[in-house]
């Protein structure tokens, strides 16, 4: 069956670059995805998926489903389409959703004979907000069995962890007047943001070595001689797990309120981006993708690099066993969101690997369909990640 598989990929193959090749030319925003989502959902229709387009009240995501009517596992496939300013598609995103559709659309062609059910799911907004996190709050994967996503990187390396992430906007409100005149009249506001910084910095030495904490001023006053009566700083705080980061928060909570205090200050604090949880990779489901990904043509894959970076896949992970593993672009040192690597994801050789990557998922979802063994295996190590 598998071979049926390795000559589909072959009829779909001019599809699936043309696909990947139009995402790069026009390239649109998160949550602003309107001509890639629609693009994605008539290719995925025309193979006879049921499409709901604007799930979870983002109107760029949709969901698509290929139900063989005869009961067995759901697999799905993650596709992501945003963009980044400027530079386009930086990440490869372009290839991310084309992979998705196409490793949808492949799998699909033996569903009758293996059973069970295929979802394509379009997730917007990865860089910035992301719909994964939505999904997984709205029930989208209850009845997910494996969930999947490939994206492009320098070489091919397996799934990997990231770190859980808030996203923490301060804003603080204190008293304008004449810097020289009458300063004892004002309250700065911008002086609790440099407190509160100073605090973070301090707070650095005394928490793991995975936090990160990074930070910018995003409102600092308009004029020298006006003593600041409103400023704000914007946090991302990270950590290795969602347990150890909303110690972390907490903590850096009490110094933005430390700062109002020192200063005379008012704080007000809202997440300005949803929260990612850490992802937790499903290392069964790992072990057979690679498997796949060699089969497939792609010849090494490197152990799972250390990442400080944070996905909204890492919340579908919390959900159903899952898998984020990274395609080569055979070209080691690739940096990630520069217009080099955007360029690359529209050559011939990437073409190729645009191809490997599609059918190596649909060959680890054939998997899942036919091999109960190692479905069982899957869930039984969620169960033991989700303790």
């Amino acid at each position: 069956m598998k071979e049926q598989l390795e000559r589909y990929v072959e009829e779909i193959q001019q599809d699936l670059w043309q696909m990947s090749d139009h995402l790069y030319h026009h390239p649109e925003l998160g949550d602003e995805e309107h001509e890639s989502m629609e693009l994605l959902t008539d290719y995925l229709a025309r193979h006879d998926f049921q499409v709901e387009k604007g799930i979870v009240g983002r109107p760029t995501s949709f969901k698509a489903t290929y139900d063989s009517g005869i009961p067995g596992p759901t697999i799905a496939f993650l596709s992501e389409y945003d963009a980044l300013p400027e530079i386009g598609h930086g990440c490869g995103h372009n290839m991310i959703g084309t992979m998705g559709v196409g490793a949808g659309v492949l799998l699909s062609k033996v569903l009758a004979d293996t059973g069970g059910k295929v979802y394509v799911l379009g997730t917007p907004a990865e860089e910035t907000n992301g719909a994964k996190v939505d999904m997984a709050e709205q029930g989208i994967f209850a009845d997910v069995d494996a969930a999947m996503m490939l994206h492009p990187a320098d070489e091919s390396y397996e799934s990997g962890d990231s770190l859980a992430m808030d996203a923490i906007q301060f804003d603080y409100k204190g008293k304008t007047s004449h810097a020289a005149a009458s300063p004892e009249k004002g309250i700065n506001a911008l002086d609790a943001v440099i407190q509160l910084f100073n605090g973070i910095n301090a707070l650095r030495q005394h928490v793991r070595s995975d936090v990160r904490i990074h930070g910018i001023i995003t409102d600092g006053g308009n004029a020298a001689n006006v003593v600041p009566g409103s400023a704000s700083a914007q946090f991302y705080v990270r950590a290795a797990d969602r347990a150890y980061l909303n110690e972390v928060v907490e903590k850096v909570k009490s110094i933005a309120h430390g700062a109002a205090s020192m200063t005379g200050a008012t704080l007000s604090m809202h997440n300005y981006e949803l929260s990612y949880d850490n992802m937790l990779t499903n290392q069964t489901l790992s072990k057979r993708f690679t498997e796949n990904l060699k089969a497939a043509g792609t010849e090494v894959v490197h152990p799972a690099k250390e990442s400080y970076g944070s996905l909204d896949m890492g919340n579908v992970s919390q959900m159903c066993p899952s898998i984020h593993p990274y395609i080569g672009l055979d070209s080691p040192g690739l940096v990630f969101h520069t217009q080099e690597l955007a360029d690359l994801t529209i050559t011939e050789n990437s073409h190729r690997i645009l191809g490997q990557g599609a059918l190596a998922m649909a060959m680890t979802g054939y998997d899942l369909l036919t091999d109960e063994e190692l479905l069982t295996s899957v869930k039984e190590e969620f169960e033991q990640l989700s303790k």
